[in-house]
C-alpha cells in the first residue's frame, strides 16, 4: 500500500514535468479564473475552497459529488489545443460546444443550450424561462435545498450569490439582480426530521399544494425536481411528474436538477420531451474542473421567453445564450477563456465515457459496489444510507450506482456531522479526497456523520482500457486505502 502523503506542499504539486512547465503553470491559472471566489486558489495551499486543483496530482480521488480535480488526460488534451492555436471567436468556440454536448447524449435541434460560469448561476436561466409568466410574479419551489447547494437559496430567489461574479466583482450578496420582479421561494425538503428520503408520492402532493396556492395568488410555478441529489436521490419519479404537469399545465414550468451529471442520455432526452428545462454541469461526475454548467431548455421555451432581465449583464456574457433569446444584445460581447477551458475539459470526458458499453459500465460499478462493501463498510462497520424507502441500493437507477453515502455515525471519532466534517479535510489535506459530508443520518442528539465515495467518467474511462481482473485489483487497493487513511486521520485526531 502507498504510504499517505502527510505534507500539503508534494500533495499539490502538479504531477510530473507540469511543475516546471510555464505553459502548463500558465494553463492552471487560466483554469482558475473566470468565476467568483469559490473558483480563487489558497496562496498557501493551491487549492480551492473545496480543497480540489486545477491539475492532475498525486491523490486518490473519489470526490465526483462535491467536486472533481481534472484528469492528466484532459489536462494534456487542453495543452495540445493551446499549443494548436484556436483562432474561433468566443461565439463560435461556445456554439461548438454545444453541438458536441447536444450529440453526445444524441439530443436533436429542437434543444438550445445556455452556458454558464457555475452550477449556482445556472438557477437564473431557469428564472429568466419563466419571467413574467404569472401577473404576480415567480414561485419557485425547491426541492431538498440542502441536497443541492447553499448558493442556489440566493439565486434562486433571484439574488446575487457572492461578493462577485464572473463579470465584476463588486455586487452584494443577498441583494436582488435587477429586473426579475417578484420571486417568492419554498423548500420542500426531500427527507423527514429522522433523515429518511421521503417517496415520490409525497413529494408530489407537496408540488401540487404550492403550485395549487401560487396559482390562486397569481403566480407561475418553477418547480425543481431532482435527478442525482448528494446522495443519488430521484424525485419525484417520470409517472408522477407526468402527472403533475398535466394537471397544472400552463401554470408551471418544472426544471430537472441533474448538476451531479449522473444521468443517462436517455433520461435527458425524456425531461426535454416533456418539456422540462435540465440544469447540468461538468465538474462533478463528469470530472472537469469547477465550475461550469450549462442548461438545456425545449427551442419553444427560448423562443416565448420574455427579455432577459438587466441585471444579467452583470453575470453573462453574450455567447452564452442562444441569439433567439429577446435582450440577448444588452448582454456584454466580451468572452470567458477560462470557462471555455473548462467546457473543454468536460466535454472531453463526456465524450470519451459515452463510448463505454452500458455492459462495461455495469461491470464497473458491480466490482466497484462489491470492493467498496468488503474493504470499506464491513471492516469499519459503516453502512450504506438508503437512497428511498425499503429500497436497496442496486435498485437504483444505474447512474446512481455510481455514487455510495455511507453512515459512518457509528464509528468512534465520526460519529456526528461535525466530526465527519473535520475528518474529511484532515483527509483532503493527507491526498485522501472523499465527497463531502451531507445531513441524511438523524440521532438523537442532531445529524451523524456521513461520508460520500464516488466514481467519475475519467475513472470509469480509464478502467474500461483494463482486464476484469486489472479493474477489480485496483478497485480493492483504493478501497482499502481508503479505509486505512480513515483509520489512520481518526488515530490522529485523537
Amino acid at each position: 500500500m502507498r504510504s499517505l502523503v502527510t505534507t500539503h506542499a508534494p500533495l499539490n504539486r502538479p504531477l510530473g514535468a507540469i511543475a516546471d512547465d510555464e505553459r502548463a503553470l500558465r494553463m492552471i491559472a487560466a483554469l482558475s479564473a473566470g468565476g467568483d471566489a469559490r473558483i480563487t486558489l489558497c496562496p498557501e495551499m493551491g487549492l480551492n475552497k473545496y480543497l480540489s486543483a486545477p491539475h492532475p496530482r498525486e491523490v486518490l480521488a473519489y470526490s465526483s459529488s462535491t467536486v472533481s480535480d481534472i484528469s492528466a488526460e484532459a489536462f494534456a488534451h487542453l495543452l495540445a489545443l493551446d499549443e494548436a492555436g484556436e483562432d474561433a471567436t468566443y461565439r463560435e468556440q461556445l456554439t461548438a460546444l454545444s453541438g458536441r454536448i447536444l450529440a453526445a447524449y444524441g439530443i436533436g435541434h429542437d434543444a438550445a443550450l445556455v452556458f454558464a460560469p457555475s452550477g449556482t448561476d445556472l438557477e437564473y436561466i431557469a428564472l429568466a424561462a419563466v419571467h413574467g409568466r404569472g401577473e404576480e410574479g415567480v414561485h419557485n419551489i425547491l426541492l431538498g435545498a440542502d441536497e443541492i447547494g447553499s448558493g442556489c437559496i440566493h439565486s434562486a430567489h433571484g439574488r446575487y450569490f457572492a461578493r462577485e461574479t464572473a463579470l465584476i466583482d463588486d455586487v452584494a450578496p443577498a441583494l436582488d439582480v435587477p429586473g426579475f420582479g417578484a420571486i417568492s421561494l419554498v423548500d420542500i425538503p426531500v427527507r423527514c426530521e429522522r433523515g429518511m428520503a421521503c417517496t415520490s408520492a409525497e413529494i408530489s402532493a407537496a408540488m401540487a399544494a404550492e403550485i395549487a396556492q401560487a396559482k390562486v395568488a397569481g403566480k407561475h410555478s418553477l418547480v425543481h425536481c431532482v435527478h442525482g441529489s448528494k446522495t443519488g436521490l430521484v424525485l419525484p419519479n417520470r409517472t408522477d411528474l407526468m402527472a403533475l404537469m398535466m394537471q397544472f399545465s400552463g401554470d408551471a414550468t418544472f426544471v430537472v436538477d441533474a448538476c451531479q451529471a449522473r444521468i443517462t442520455s436517455e433520461a435527458v432526452a425524456e425531461y426535454l420531451d416533456l418539456g422540462c428545462i435540465v440544469l447540468m454541469t461538468g465538474s462533478k461526475f463528469m470530472g472537469a474542473p469547477p465550475f461550469n454548467g450549462w442548461a438545456l431548455l425545449p427551442k419553444t421555451m427560448v423562443a416565448g421567453a420574455r427579455a432577459l432581465p438587466s441585471g444579467f449583464a452583470s453575470i453573462f456574457r453574450r455567447a452564452e445564450f442562444p441569439e433567439t433569446w429577446d435582450g440577448r444584445d444588452q448582454l456584454p460581447e466580451s468572452g470567458n477563456p477560462s470557462l471555455v477551458l473548462r467546457l473543454t475539459a468536460a466535454v472531453f470526458e463526456l465524450e470519451r465515457f459515452q463510448q463505454i458499453a452500458m455492459i462495461d459500465i455495469e461491470r464497473m460499478i458491480e466490482a466497484f459496489e462489491c470492493a467498496l462493501t468488503r474493504h470499506v463498510i464491513e471492516p469499519l462497520g459503516a453502512s450504506r444510507v438508503s437512497p428511498d424507502k425499503g429500497a436497496m441500493a442496486q435498485d437504483c437507477p444505474i447512474e446512481m450506482r455510481t455514487l455510495a453515502t455511507l453512515d459512518v455515525s457509528g464509528i468512534a471519532g465520526l460519529r456526528t456531522f461535525e466530526d465527519a466534517q473535520r475528518v474529511h479535510r484532515v483527509l483532503a489535506l493527507d491526498g485522501v479526497r472523499l465527497g463531502q459530508p451531507v445531513k441524511c443520518v438523524q440521532l438523537d442528539e442532531g445529524w451523524g456523520g456521513t461520508l460520500r465515495i464516488g466514481l467519475s467518467m475519467p475513472q470509469m474511462s480509464r478502467w474500461a482500457g483494463l482486464d476484469a481482473g486489472e479493474m477489480q485489483a485496483e478497485l480493492a487497493s483504493d478501497m482499502a486505502r481508503i479505509a486505512a487513511a480513515l483509520q489512520h486521520s481518526l488515530t490522529k485526531m485523537a
